[in-house]
């Protein structure tokens, strides 16, 4: 199972629109994780009518017409783990501990807010994964995304792909 990772889009505001090559992962990922920070739902809407399944939150930068579509923590089943979509889990520090006390029913936690990758495990086995953002690099020398890979209940791949620098 291919997922495509993302967050902290932020349409309009800090991008027209996606990036194009991660409009291409989310055509050929099965599912579509997003973190939030959407910020405009018609990025919601470009996202489902382009992808297999999208799951979602909704971040502190969206507003009433996201919060109702969205939850603030997402779960699903997913190649055999147990994934939970979140947008902030607090500082990195302790940021492990924490986690796996809030969502010790959970494989992988996927993440978002900082706008900083982070792929980590905690003590217990809970993977992290914040996949950055692909439209505001904040001070990030990219803006980027990140393709899980899942088989038969394992993790097989987290990359993170960089996106080229806009003009």
């Amino acid at each position: 199972m291919r997922l495509l990772l993302t967050a902290d889009t932020h349409v309009p505001r800090r991008a027209r629109e996606l990036p194009a090559a991660l409009l291409a992962e989310a055509e050929r990922a099965d599912v579509v994780l997003h973190a939030g920070d959407w910020v405009d739902a018609s990025t919601l809407d470009l996202l489902e009518s382009t992808s297999r399944r999208v799951i979602g939150v909704y971040g502190n930068n969206d507003g009433p017409a996201l919060r109702a579509r969205l939850p603030e923590v997402a779960r699903a089943e997913l190649g055999g783990l147990r994934f939970g979509v979140v947008h902030e889990t607090g500082g990195a520090v302790g940021r492990e501990r924490r986690c796996a006390e809030r969502f010790p029913d959970l494989d992988v936690l996927v993440f978002g807010h900082s706008h900083i990758p982070w792929d980590s495990t905690a003590p217990g086995g809970l993977r992290l994964l914040n996949p950055g953002s692909p439209t505001d690099r904040r001070r990030q020398p990219y803006c980027t995304y990140m393709i899980v890979e899942v088989d038969a209940g394992a993790v097989r791949t987290a990359r993170l792909h960089r996106l080229p620098r806009r003009r």
